[in-house]
């Protein structure tokens, strides 16, 4: 490895240790106008970011359909980056919420209160989006952020990084406070894994393959999700119409993001009403069905589900589909093959409901709506930092608050231990 490629690294670790003891201390109202600015400037720029997100959609030209569809960026993907910048500077900063207060018996006075984590690496794939939205997430929240994108999207990356950093510099903030590896050497990522002396959080969002590489190499806490196989379970007592367009929005809407619909479960009671013209929608836009026996019995064009399709994230308009004797099958079923991401069930009983909102282990679990809210933005969050399974220290969609942790502030008038 080179040597200037490690010092590099290093040194830009170093300043955003440094900087994010400044902006542990930022007051809220510097923090959102700096947060409108980024908005500003990303709308200013948007002609030189989209001109470098050419650049990158050329030399992905060869990748599948999904790939693109991530990596692309348009006036509209843009004017919504800004838009989540603006949403974000909206809500409430968590940074110094006083989350609990208690006086103990000896007088002292106890505050549990919510501060910064400090450096925060997020390591992606694809999406130049990514960009702004953790920059603005990690600002908000009082953390300096490093950002290492993927080669595949490094010219958006770039420009929308030049667009945010101006924003940075007008206020006369540390240049530290964001930052972006610029090299597309690999290299780069062992590096920034091995700097737990300066940087406190990873976050790694793409593939499972990319995760699993961040996981094993790194010396630092890892929140993560390793990949979204998502159901959506239509009940016996289901609206089927609701069922269809609940079904049809999680598999088609985006087909290539986590959160999408990858195994559709379906009451045996229900499957000879529901699923002719619930495939057959399918079939016409494009979706290719891989089904159980009993799927197949119904839908004859449809290629038989393996044991390996259950446990695929396809990321495309591939769906495999099994009917189910009851909710306690399908549950199982989601527990086993499931990736504990987003689950939802169709259903008006409401006993049925509940058990299956219980019992299913999955960060996000639904009720009559579609997979595809689990987003931070569609959450009322602003925007999100990622989405973890994990169940600590944050599960679901990341934003401000999982971006903080806490320390306790201890009040005294001399006492001493005994």
């Amino acid at each position: 490895m080179k040597e200037n490629l490690k010092k590099e690294i290093e040194n830009t670790a170093k300043g955003a240790l440094e900087a994010s003891r400044v902006l542990a201390n930022l007051p809220s109202a510097v923090k959102d106008a700096v947060l409108k600015d980024m908005a500003a400037a990303l709308l200013k720029n948007k002609a030189d970011i989209l001109k470098a997100n050419r650049k990158d959609i050329a030399a992905s030209r060869t990748k599948p359909k999904a790939f693109i569809d991530r990596l692309a960026l348009d006036e509209e993907r843009i004017k919504q980056m800004a838009e989540g910048l603006l949403n974000v500077a909206k809500l409430k900063d968590p940074v110094g919420e006083l989350i609990r207060g208690w006086d103990t018996a000896n007088g002292l006075h106890i505050q549990k209160v919510r501060s910064p984590i400090g450096v925060i690496a997020i390591i992606y794939e694809s999406r130049p989006n990514v960009t702004a939205d953790c920059a603005g997430l990690c600002l908000k929240s009082g953390n300096s952020v490093i950002l290492r994108g993927g080669s595949e999207s490094i010219n958006s990356n770039l420009a929308i990084y030049k667009a945010l950093n101006s924003a940075i510099e007008k206020h006369g903030l540390p240049s530290g406070l964001i930052n972006l590896i610029k090299t597309t050497d690999r290299k780069a990522v062992d590096v920034l894994l091995k700097l737990n002396n300066y940087i406190d959080l990873v976050i790694p969002r793409g593939g499972e393959e990319l995760i699993k590489k961040v996981v094993s190499s790194s010396r630092i806490p890892v929140i993560k999700h390793y990949k979204g196989i998502c159901h959506v379970y239509v009940d016996e007592w289901a609206d089927l119409n609701m069922a269809e367009k609940i079904c049809f929005n999680a598999k088609v809407q985006r087909p290539g993001v986590c959160n999408a619909m990858e195994s559709m479960l379906v009451h045996r009671d229900a499957a000879v009403r529901f699923l002719p013209g619930m495939l057959k929608k399918f079939k016409e836009a494009g979706v290719e069905i891989r089904g159980c026996p009993l799927t197949r019995k119904i839908a004859k064009w449809a290629r038989r589900a393996t044991e390996k399709d259950y446990r695929t994230e396809y990321l495309d308009l591939i769906l495999s589909v099994k009917i189910v004797e009851g909710i306690d099958e399908a549950i199982a079923h989601i527990n086993n093959y499931g990736s504990h991401h987003s689950d939802s069930i169709v259903t008006e009983n409401y006993d049925e409901a509940l058990k299956f909102l219980k019992r299913v282990d999955s960060a996000c679990v639904y009720l009559n709506a579609s997979t595809r809210f689990t987003d931070g933005n569609q959450f009322g969050m602003g925007a999100e930092i990622g989405i973890s399974t994990d169940k600590l220290h944050a599960r679901g969609p990341m934003a401000l608050e999982e971006l903080t942790t806490y320390k306790y502030m201890v009040l005294g008038s001399g006492q001493v231990r005994q």
